[in-house]
């Protein structure tokens, strides 16, 4: 696919927003940032990431492979192995992901304190008056 335009992701067509929501969905950040410390089997990989379904994981997994951030290695044996890594363009992805993830767990109770004051102030608003 040929694009003519520099990719503006504020562009409501632009292509690069459908690739923002695959490394920025809720699962994808958590595969990314499990991938970026080793490869992961299925099973292994849905124990890490905790709460995704099956049929999420597979869709998440299937998605980040098609972007060509996850490569998906089976290997011909029985019962069948299936690994994921990261490919290199995965891992660059995964960093920024992750940097994010790390930094709303360091900022965490700033945001509530924030939600705290917000609600107040939205409580003493909503009173009849």
């Amino acid at each position: 696919m040929s694009v003519s335009k520099v990719p503006d992701v504020n562009r409501q067509m632009c292509p690069s927003r459908l690739v923002l929501e695959h490394v920025t969905s809720r699962w994808g950040v958590l595969v990314l940032a499990a991938l970026l410390e080793r490869s992961y089997r299925f099973s292994e990989l849905r124990r890490e990431v905790g709460g995704v379904s099956e049929k999420m994981l597979a869709q998440t997994l299937q998605t980040l492979e098609r972007d060509g951030f996850v490569h998906r290695d089976a290997k011909p044996v029985i019962p069948p192995r299936v690994d994921y890594t990261l490919t290199e363009l995965g891992k660059e992805a995964a960093e920024q992901v992750w940097g994010l993830a790390r930094w709303t767990e360091r900022r965490l109770d700033v945001v509530h304190a924030a939600r705290e004051t917000y609600d107040a102030r939205k409580a003493t608003q909503d009173q009849p008056g």
